[in-house]
């Protein structure tokens, strides 16, 4: 049987198990100490390592045919010393793994003007934290190209399920942009992101870039307006994108600069994946009553 090493076991890892157990045996890298809350199984094991301590990973050298890569850059710099530390550590040892599946962002794309957008086109970061997944992108795509090792960038937009929507910022009544500024957005369910991770890892041609996302994008605001409606609290109020700079906290106003709407059809047509949501009209749910 294959083994697994997850680095990053965070809510999509947990979510992807039902699909990765019946192949893999899995190890899970977690802080150590995060690894005294993370129940194990018959087939996971749960040890205790840290990216930002190089160290700590060599235990890690040689004991995976596939790795699932889902842990967060810094969050400082323009580059992303985790992955770098991990790639060394991989490359360590004559046993390499045959493929790697990395969750990135579509944020690496940058602002397209509300273009749509497939995996043909070229990275364009704007923020320091896109910076950073494009290096991350880099030094496992150079890996992978240099050592023979499979290698899958997953572009995520902005995940969420029932216990990850906006709430916090719905309540404080942070505004969204008024129709005529909007910027459009994407999203994906973390179940349907855990399914294509669990493809990417699986499927036997997998390899290169897929953009993760459902099959619709929609106005930031549209989306606020939903996830309100649903849970019951107020609708934002709307501004003017000359108003934003001086009420919108300047990594959430980042957000709102950037427009686009992500292509999803090279994942559906080559790693046959079937989304259980394949919009957010179906993926949030009605939850009006004892919310997070």
């Amino acid at each position: 049987m294959d083994s697994l090493l997850i680095v990053g076991f965070g809510d999509v890892a947990h979510r992807a198990l039902p699909w990765l157990e019946p192949h893999f045996d899995i190890v899970a890298l977690v802080r150590p100490a995060g690894t005294v809350a993370v129940a194990a199984g018959p087939r996971l094991r749960i040890e205790p390592g840290d990216l930002d301590d190089p160290a700590s990973l060599e235990r890690f050298a040689g004991r995976a045919s596939h790795v699932l890569v889902s842990a967060p850059p810094p969050v400082t710099g323009t580059t992303d010393p985790r992955t770098e530390h991990l790639v060394a550590a991989l490359a360590s040892h004559p046993r390499l793994p045959e493929r790697i599946v990395y969750i990135s962002t579509s944020g690496v794309y940058g602002d397209c003007g509300g273009a749509w957008v497939d995996e043909t086109r070229p990275v364009n970061p704007q923020t320091d934290r896109a910076r950073r997944r494009v290096d991350a992108e880099r030094r496992l795509t150079q890996f992978g190209a240099a050592h023979a090792v499979g290698t899958v960038i997953l572009r995520a937009p902005g995940i969420y399920a029932a216990e990850r929507l906006p709430l916090k910022r719905l309540r404080e009544r942070t505004p969204v942009l008024r129709p005529e500024d909007d910027a459009y957005t994407n999203h994906v369910h973390a179940d349907d992101l855990a399914a294509m991770a669990a493809a990417a890892l699986l499927h036997p041609d997998a390899l290169g870039i897929y953009n993760a996302c459902d099959d619709r994008a929609l106005p930031m605001g549209t989306w606020f307006d939903l996830v309100a409606d649903r849970t019951g609290l107020p609708r934002p109020p709307r501004i003017a994108r000359t108003q934003a700079p001086a009420v919108i906290p300047k990594p959430l106003l980042s957000f709102m600069s950037e427009s686009r709407r992500l292509r999803n059809d090279r994942i559906k047509a080559h790693l046959g994946v079937r989304l259980r949501y394949p919009t957010v009209y179906e993926g949030v749910p009605s939850v009006s009553g004892n919310l997070p």
